[in-house]
């Protein structure tokens, strides 16, 4: 059964209902709080999911890359949007790294900080 999520106008409560597809538009609904049949269906947010492809389009745009180098804090805002976009979880130092980049430490000091983060990557130490 699809669950529905409601306000009720009187109490301001929100509330979830499990309502078959026949129930739904033909059985009175009321707050589960105060009793009212004064309530409105509330819209949730939609997940769209994306192809791999659209998510890597999304994030390569090459303008977004210049001067990157030189700003810890866009290249730490670029690498969260990245995390976002791939839907994947990620271990808890990419976090940490992000923070740090976000909060203006340039890669030289997070790498210090980290020296195993960037240990068996490919292509060396230079990999953040």
């Amino acid at each position: 059964m699809p669950t529905y999520d409601f306000v009720c106008l009187n109490c301001q409560q929100r509330f979830d209902l499990f309502l078959t597809y026949s129930e739904y538009g033909s059985k009175t609904v009321t707050c589960t709080n105060c009793g009212s049949d004064n309530v409105r269906r509330r819209m949730t947010k939609v997940r769209v999911a994306k192809s791999e492809e659209s998510r890597i389009e999304n994030m390569m745009d090459p303008s977004a890359l210049e001067g990157m180098e030189d700003d810890p804090k866009a290249m730490g805002q670029m690498m969260r949007k990245m995390g976002k976009e791939m839907g994947e979880d990620l271990p808890p130092e990419f976090d940490d790294v992000v923070d740090r980049l976000e909060a203006g430490q340039s890669p030289e000091e997070i790498e210090s900080a980290h020296p195993d983060l960037g240990a068996g990557a490919e292509g060396g130490d230079d990999d953040l």
